[in-house]
C-alpha cells in the first residue's frame, strides 16, 4: 500500500485562495429590484437558507429586494422555538427566522402566502414573524409578475 506522508492541515490553514474575485462587484442601478420565491420546506435542505442569504446580498448590493413565500416555503416564516417560542432546541434552530428578522431591518420585504399557510400547514397569521406581509394566493403570481414587468432579478427557490 502506498504510504500518505503529507502532514494533517491545522486549525487556521487555507484550504484555497479565498480573496481571488474574478467577477467585478455588480451593485444595482437605482431603483432595481430583485425578488427571491421560496418553495422549498424549511430544514429540508440548505437551499433556503442559502437564498435567504442572497436576498440580504442582494439587499446589500442596492437592490430593491423581496422575498415570497409560499407552498412549502412558509414554513420558512414562522415562529419557532422549542419548548418556547424563540428558544433555540438546538444549533441552527432558529436560523431562518434569524435571516428573515436580519432581511427585514435592513428593509427588505417578505410576503407569505396565506393559503399554504392555512391550508396547507395549518398556521394562522399570527404564527408569522412579525413584519411578513400575509397575501391572498391570488396575490403570489400577481407578486411575480410585478417584478417581471419591472425588470427584476428573479431568483425561484425550489425543492422537489
Amino acid at each position: 500500500m502506498p504510504a500518505v506522508d503529507i502532514p494533517h492541515h491545522q486549525k487556521g490553514d487555507f484550504l484555497v485562495d479565498y480573496e481571488e474575485k474574478v467577477f467585478e462587484d455588480v451593485k444595482a442601478e437605482p431603483g432595481e429590484k430583485a425578488l427571491v420565491t421560496f418553495h422549498t420546506v424549511a430544514f429540508e435542505g440548505s437551499i433556503g437558507l442559502v437564498n435567504l442569504l442572497q436576498a440580504t446580498r442582494l439587499l446589500r448590493k442596492g437592490f430593491e429586494t423581496s422575498v415570497l413565500l409560499y407552498g412549502p416555503g412558509v414554513t420558512l416564516g414562522v415562529q419557532r422555538g422549542f419548548p418556547r417560542l424563540g428558544d433555540a432546541a438546538f444549533p441552527g434552530h432558529q436560523n431562518f427566522n434569524d435571516q428573515l428578522a436580519k432581511f427585514m431591518s435592513e428593509g427588505g420585504k417578505v410576503y407569505c402566502c396565506r393559503f399554504a399557510l392555512q391550508a396547507l400547514y395549518g398556521h394562522g397569521e399570527a404564527s408569522l414573524m412579525e413584519g411578513i406581509r400575509p397575501i391572498g394566493p391570488l396575490d403570489t403570481l400577481d407578486l411575480i409578475l410585478l417584478h417581471r414587468k419591472a425588470g427584476a432579478f428573479i431568483l425561484d427557490t425550489w425543492t422537489v
